[in-house]
């Protein structure tokens, strides 16, 4: 059973006591499924896929929806394959090991664990299971907004859906988007601002459920890009 006060930080040792129930649910195209979401420029260079759990995509609709009309929903990524979750892994614990080259292994495994989960078959990643998404807001002619100011966008110090230090307009923009997706059940992981989920352990630890019903999946037939499906570190598309 989760713990009755979640860890912001929802670490793997917590995580890991969440049973899994699979619930076997079809994964569905969310830019079909649901055509008014904005289809966000990628931080990484690999073919993103545009699945995810059918009552995700029904939620996250609904929550989009849900908004003021002078906003819509952004989406960055839903679904990730098991060989890009390892590669984005491995680039961001390279990235922070060369900006810390002293930090202790026991260091840099907290740090990294913490934005971006390592590869475990009792605690999927989110993304690996259908019920993950990274989101943010755009205006109604589509600008995806600044929820960082006045922090750089990629700047950790912002990342927190609390940050301390951002501007009154991020703020207010990180509010609107929460409201719209807790309405339909859809929570926030506390150490990233645009990371929600529905259905994965990390929603079941949020929100006191018995279990989790999305388990790692595979969309049927689906095969990996060649030229995604190796060894290297993911390359960043930003500074």
């Amino acid at each position: 059973m989760p713990e009755k006060t979640p860890s912001p930080a929802e670490p793997v040792s917590a995580l890991r006591a969440v049973r899994i129930i699979e619930c076997g649910e079809e994964m569905v195209d969310f830019l079909e499924f649901c055509p008014d979401l904005i289809w966000d420029k990628p931080h990484f260079n690999y073919r993103r896929e545009t699945v995810m759990r059918k009552t995700f995509a029904e939620k996250l609709c609904a929550a989009a929806a849900a908004l003021p009309a002078k906003y819509k929903m952004v989406i960055i990524e839903g679904w990730r394959p098991p060989h890009i979750q390892r590669r984005m892994y491995q680039a961001i614990w390279n990235r922070k090991a060369e900006m810390h080259p002293d930090w202790s292994h026991a260091r840099m495994v907290r740090y990294v664990n913490r934005y971006s989960a390592p590869m475990n078959k009792r605690v999927p990643p989110p993304h690996t299971t259908g019920g993950a998404a990274d989101l943010m807001l755009a205006d109604a002619k589509g600008r995806v907004l600044n929820h960082s100011a006045p922090f750089e966008p990629f700047d950790p110090r912002s990342f927190s859906t609390n940050a301390e230090g951002i501007s009154p307009e991020a703020k207010e923009l990180r509010q609107i988007m929460a409201e719209a997706l807790f309405s339909q059940g859809i929570t926030n992981y506390p150490s990233e601002y645009w990371h929600w989920s529905y259905g994965d352990q990390g929603w079941a630890y949020r929100g006191g459920h018995p279990n989790a019903i999305y388990g790692a999946v595979e969309p049927p037939g689906w095969k990996p890009a060649p030229e995604d499906d190796i060894d290297e570190p993911l390359k960043f598309l930003h500074s």
